[in-house]
């Protein structure tokens, strides 16, 4: 169940992301979006709507030629975004982990596992060689790594690219952060082990009240993990609310897309494509940033609404889900 509290652990207000040198606007506009202590959030949409853009952002990791333009990002009521080098290295791997796409580019491959594993523990914990190498093959067997005394002392290069995600998952989790960014976490793994891992980190948050915003593509992890989801299309939040009402309630037509994108629907025999593809949100000047995609504005008429105004994210059901869309039935005040 949610937990929900007064002061968020994290919450991002009005976070803007710019590429100057190619203009044109934010790559991420506007975007608002809280996790609680103990919470789940899901951060749901195709890829280019800038959700891993957002990951990076909360670590100090932008890419190349992205700066941030505007926001903040209050980490236990301290603006990650206004830290200084010193304090951001502090606060990474100690407050806040990272679980990135691609392991193997971020393990270093000249490394040995248990080293790479201990690093944040050690830094942070000051933890002695010894305890540190306990703790390290004790990690290593709750992420499902066979003989894990053996392989700490492996490179970084002989792990596959499974072995390599379960690696990355313990170093992540090993100075117990209080949240962790995990942007598909269970790639590369068979289902066999993704359940493992999943089960992990729900241990994590129901025992320690880990916090966690997840990152991924797959629906059917968000309905059995998240508390909360937040649908995110061309660099804005476009629908949020519990995780309950957006699967049974979804306000937004790109929700109800993804839905029916989804190997939810597959199961049910259904294949569906959602037309078209992202837009840059760049790119973008007037109006829903869906329209052109959208089939539900000729269909109710509104389309001239649509392309002259960008809706708000106004209440549209409970006071947990908020939608982006004309169509959605507006119960108080916008924002």
């Amino acid at each position: 169940m949610p937990r929900h509290v007064a002061a968020p652990l994290l919450e991002i207000r009005d976070l803007r992301v710019e590429f100057p040198e190619i203009g044109g606007g934010p790559a991420i506009d506007g975007m608002d979006l809280t996790v609680g202590r103990g919470e789940i959030v899901a951060l749901v949409g195709e890829s280019g709507s800038g959700k891993s853009l957002t990951a990076l952002t909360m670590m100090g990791l932008l890419p190349p030629g992205a700066e941030v333009s505007g926001g903040t990002a209050l980490l236990d009521g301290e603006d990650v975004l206004a830290m200084a080098p010193k304090r951001l290295n502090e606060v990474r791997g100690n407050k806040v982990a990272m679980l990135f796409q691609q392991p193997k580019v971020m393990l270093d491959p000249t490394a040995r596992v248990g080293g790479q594993v201990s690093e944040a523990l050690r830094r942070h914990r000051k933890v002695g060689r010894r305890e540190a190498r306990a703790r390290v093959v004790e990690m290593l067997r709750d992420v499902g790594i066979p003989e894990p005394a053996r392989r700490a002392s492996s490179f970084a290069y002989q792990l596959s690219g499974g072995m390599a995600q379960r690696v990355m998952i313990a170093a992540a989790l090993s100075a117990d952060p209080e949240l962790v960014i995990a942007d598909e976490p269970t790639t590369a793994l068979d289902v066999t082990v993704q359940a493992q891992i999943l089960d992990l980190l729900k241990t994590k948050r129901d025992t320690l009240g880990l916090s966690i915003l997840l990152i991924t593509h797959d629906l059917g992890i968000v309905s059995s993990m998240a508390d909360r989801v937040a649908v995110m299309y061309a660099g804005r939040i476009v629908e949020n609310g519990t995780t309950q009402e957006i699967f049974t309630n979804p306000q937004h037509p790109y929700t109800e897309a993804l839905l029916k994108a989804s190997l939810l629907e597959a199961e049910r025999g259904q294949l569906y494509s959602i037309p078209g593809s992202v837009a840059q949100a760049r790119a973008m000047q007037h109006g829903c940033r869906f329209l052109p995609r959208c089939p539900k504005a000729a269909e109710l008429g509104i389309t001239a609404q649509c392309s002259g105004a960008e809706p708000t994210l106004h209440i549209c059901g409970d006071h947990d889900h908020h939608s982006r869309c004309h169509a959605a039935p507006e119960h108080a005040e916008a924002r």
